[in-house]
């Protein structure tokens, strides 16, 4: 954007008149101009300065006058279009709104237009009558809310300016500038060729894009016409096209147009589902709906998406604008999560029943006599299954209870009753008539003693003890 020449005003206060005669005098004396004041003088001399184009000593003259008196609304407009010169539209802006408070009736005496000659400076200034001056200041503004990411602020001076001076170039090729970081084409290149049509000469001072500096307005807009017409022959690619659409629902958020947002979303989501600022953006369409748990959803898969460490350009949040996506989706979940906490916490304390609610926001409503449903006639239910009783002696299946990595031993089927070892049988089992094995070194058994000769210990008490007669 140009704020240039014929758009900014570079002024000198006319010098007070000198005494005027009173009705008894004899003599008419004529008004002269006063000696001008330093700060005048200092004034008067940056504007001659800027008409020899020497850019550098003018400013060194207004900021003389500036440090001699910081109120001065000549001195402060001259600074502020020195700032625009240098292309800092944000310190321009601030020097033109102080010398707009601080205006007064004092007569313009040298300006960039001819026709302000002679004005005063409130009128100039505060009343902004002339549309060109009106542009320019909404311009400068436009091009400082453009530096801080607030596009939809800089849309709206844009257009107010628009509405009082429909032809100035700067103005609209702003607007196509606008509009083309919205995402919206056909509304740029519309701009583009109507600042172009006006064959402007105006040099291009202080732009969005710095690489419009010191060229005319007409092959600027004419350049940025032919790109933009190019990009919508050639058509887009799917990622292009992603990007657009989310671009313009941003914009429709920033324009309070929630359902236009809804709808370019939507979009972008069914081009690429796996796109993670479609993922977070549709996130924000579930929260707009009320249903958090799939806006929580959403937000999870945006966080782990490919494309989560692009940053965000344009946003309807200035804290979410040159982060990284995911980082902006997380905090969107730890926002959800939160408000679900909250609700469930709330619930809890009043202890009323649970709502049940659809996707569309709306409660579900149960009724208190359900309807039954009707039998239905001449069908037969199908026949039950006959029960069928366990088997007890099938034993149950052990469970595994091996460590992993080591394998079960198979047990051995037990053998045959008939080749069973005599001490695995009962003894019902053991034949009557089995022969003692032949095993050599198991000893025979002794015979008892005869009666006789067994110790008188294993007699019995009946048996008389046989005594030796005593020695004669």
């Amino acid at each position: 954007m140009r704020i240039g020449i014929k758009a900014a005003l570079v002024l000198v206060v006319i010098m007070g008149w000198g005494s005027i005669a009173f009705a008894g005098d004899l003599r008419i004396t004529l008004p002269k101009r006063s000696k001008p004041t330093p700060v005048q003088q200092l004034n008067r001399d940056g504007v001659k300065e800027l008409q020899k184009h020497h850019v550098s000593r003018a400013k060194r003259l207004f900021y003389k006058a500036y440090l001699l008196d910081p109120d001065d609304p000549f001195t402060l407009n001259n600074l502020g279009y020195i700032s625009e010169l240098e292309g800092d539209a944000d310190r321009a802006l601030k020097y033109y709104e102080l010398s707009s408070k601080n205006s007064s009736q004092a007569l313009i005496d040298q300006a960039s237009r001819p026709d302000l000659k002679g004005r005063p400076l409130q009128e100039a200034f505060a009343s902004l009558q002339v549309p060109e001056l009106r542009s320019n200041k909404a311009n400068v503004q436009a091009i400082s809310l453009l530096g801080k990411g607030r596009v939809a602020e800089a849309e709206a001076v844009l257009k107010k300016a628009l509405s009082s001076d429909p032809n100035n170039a700067f103005t609209l090729n702003n607007m196509g500038y606008v509009m083309e970081s919205e995402g919206d084409l056909q509304s740029a290149l519309r701009y583009y060729s109507q600042a172009a049509s006006l064959h402007s000469s105006d040099t291009v001072l202080v732009a969005p894009n710095p690489k419009w500096r010191g060229k005319a307005i007409a092959d600027v807009a004419g350049q940025n016409a032919r790109v933009v017409n190019e990009a919508i022959a050639k058509g887009e690619d799917k990622n292009a096209q992603v990007a657009r659409l989310n671009l313009r629902g941003v914009a429709a958020l920033n324009h309070n147009d929630p359902q236009e947002a809804r709808k370019f979303f939507e979009q972008a989501y069914k081009l690429d589902p796996q796109n993670a600022f479609s993922l977070n953006n549709m996130g924000y369409v579930s929260e707009m709906d009320g249903d958090r748990e799939t806006a929580e959803s959403y937000y999870q898969e945006s966080r782990a998406a490919l494309g989560s460490n692009q940053a965000v350009t344009y946003a309807s949040s200035s804290r979410a604008e040159g982060r990284r996506v995911g980082d902006v989706a997380q905090d969107n979940e730890v926002d959800v999560d939160s408000r679900i906490e909250a609700v469930r916490q709330t619930r809890q304390r009043e202890g009323g029943p649970i709502q049940l609610k659809r996707r569309d926001n709306s409660v579900v409503v149960e009724p208190e006599n359900p309807p039954q449903a009707a039998p239905l006639e001449g069908v037969m239910p199908p026949p039950l299954p006959a029960p069928q009783l366990p088997d007890r002696m099938t034993q149950p299946a052990q469970p595994n209870t091996q460590p992993q990595g080591r394998q079960q031993p198979q047990l051995m089927e037990p053998l045959p009753e008939s080749q069973q070892p005599p001490a695995a049988q009962t003894p019902q089992q053991r034949p009557q008539s089995q022969a003692q094995p032949e095993n050599p070194k198991q000893p025979g058994l002794l015979e008892p003693l005869p009666e006789s000769q067994q110790p008188p210990a294993a007699r019995t008490p009946q048996e008389p003890v046989q005594q030796s007669p005593p020695p004669q």
